[in-house]
């Protein structure tokens, strides 16, 4: 089993790095050199105790993050919260790297606001290949705000400092959803093809064995088959389609089901178990729940 290098705290970043000792330890803004992405980061996989928000530009190199590797030739941000595992490989020689990473504790945000939305931003369970590509203004807009961040640290620090680097912190994360949500619309003709996938993929699941091997279709396993996270999966599919995932896949269904009741004899409970529902009566209630019927009474209206 590979070892797995545990780092709690923003110090022992510094420290691994040889830097000094960060300014505020709940905080710190460390920009990519070269220097650091040659680092030989060895055979380990690393998990770290704080979140992590990197814009990366000029890097030919990979990152292996869940499943997936990530090229950084171009300019992106990624997101990384606490205790995900990252693998880092050293295969290539990384030039003319730039940008930055910020590094903030969950004790920085724990008694605010931010603290108690920050699971809302869904982006921090994306895979790399599901990185957030900029435009210049975009970039320069959200590194103004880390430079912010940055200089309100380093200087000397009073009862305001924490608010304000928070309050920026939250205007940055608020700024990145945004450009997500501008991301997924600018390439909503390659989404559509993904929401076409989707259904190919549930339909395949319900017309064999599957749901009565697998269980009730999930997102994650949807998510599993397109190789996408699947909060992204959740994501892409509520903008195109403006319900989630899970919805959409409990609709597609039902749909199916009405088919099923309509055109055998076969009981309830055996078509519910050909969906993947171990209990008959979960499968009644969600039918209820959709159609204001029961899967019987259903069948004898029509």
């Amino acid at each position: 089993m590979q070892e797995i290098i545990k780092i709690e705290s923003i110090s022992q970043v510094h420290d691994f790095f040889q830097l000094p000792k960060p300014k505020h330890p709940l905080v710190s803004v460390l920009p990519i050199t070269d220097e650091m992405t040659n680092y030989d980061y060895g055979d380990y996989s690393y998990t770290f105790g704080f979140y992590q928000i990197s814009l990366k530009k000029g890097i030919s190199g990979s990152l292996t993050y869940g499943r997936n590797s990530y090229d950084f030739q171009e300019g992106t941000m990624i997101f990384m919260k606490p205790n995900q595992v990252i693998r880092i490989e050293n295969n290539q020689e990384y030039k003319g790297a730039s940008g930055w990473t910020l590094l903030f504790h969950p004790d920085l945000i724990r008694k605010s606001e931010l603290g108690r939305i920050i699971n809302s931003y869904s982006y921090f369970s994306y895979e790399t290949n599901e990185a957030l590509h900029l435009s210049d203004i975009e970039n320069k807009s959200l590194t103004e705000l880390v430079s912010k961040i940055e200089k309100e640290y380093n200087q000397n620090i009073d009862k305001h400092s924490q608010e304000l680097i928070i309050a920026n912190i939250d205007l940055l994360l608020k700024y990145c959803k945004r450009y997500y949500d501008r991301q997924f619309y600018t390439r909503t003709n390659i989404n559509r093809d993904f929401v076409t996938v989707f259904e190919n993929i549930m339909n395949d699941y319900f017309s064999s064995e599957k749901a009565r091997e697998l269980g009730v279709l999930t997102v994650s396993y949807c998510a599993k088959q397109m190789n996408m996270s699947a909060n992204y999966l959740g994501d892409l599919i509520r903008n195109e389609t403006g319900t989630s995932a899970k919805e959409y896949i409990q609709n597609f269904l039902i749909e199916n089901a009405k088919t099923k009741i309509l055109s055998s004899n076969k009981p309830i409970s055996q078509i519910a178990y050909n969906f993947g529902f171990e209990y008959p009566q979960s499968f009644n209630k969600l039918f209820k729940a959709k159609t204001g019927l029961t899967p019987t009474l259903y069948r004898n209206l029509n």
